[in-house]
């Protein structure tokens, strides 16, 4: 006479298999994470350091430094008017052609005062925008890329 034992899983079996898929999950969202969002958070952070560079360079040198987008021949990109000729910061954009808009304002104003106004500007890349902005005293600080509706 034979037993028979209870047919089905272990606990143990159930919870590797929900990890695996889980893992699974996971690697796939990362794969298929939309490259102009990163390309747009790339660029914002690479921004905020130019900038907070640019401002403190203006309170060392004791002049007014402005920062502004420019859309000329070559292209889209942004000046540092006013930083002296030894310094050369970067004037272009990484990649795809990103959009500024600075709100209430044609330029930020980077120095050569400790304290700045409140200043904030929105990039915009395909769906995707980030807003970076200070408030005149604290540096300038990326907020995370949202998809815009529409």
């Amino acid at each position: 006479m034979r037993i028979s034992r209870p047919r089905g899983f272990t606990m143990i079996e159930v919870l590797v298999v929900m990890v695996i898929v889980a893992i699974a999950a996971v690697s796939v969202t990362l794969a298929l994470r939309d490259s102009h969002q990163t390309q747009l958070e790339r660029e914002a952070e690479r921004l905020a350091a130019l900038l907070e560079s640019a401002r403190a360079e203006a309170r060392v040198s004791g002049v007014p430094v402005r920062w502004r987008p420019v859309s000329d021949a070559s292209g889209h990109g942004f000046r540092f008017e006013g930083l002296p000729e030894k310094i050369q910061l970067p004037q272009r954009w990484l990649g795809d052609e990103v959009q500024v808009e600075i709100e209430g304002a044609p330029s930020l104003l980077l120095g050569p005062e400790p304290l700045i106004p409140a200043q904030a500007l929105r990039l915009r890349l395909g769906v995707y925008s980030v807003r970076i902005s200070s408030d005149g005293l604290a540096p300038f600080t990326v907020q995370p890329a949202t998809q815009e509706p529409g």
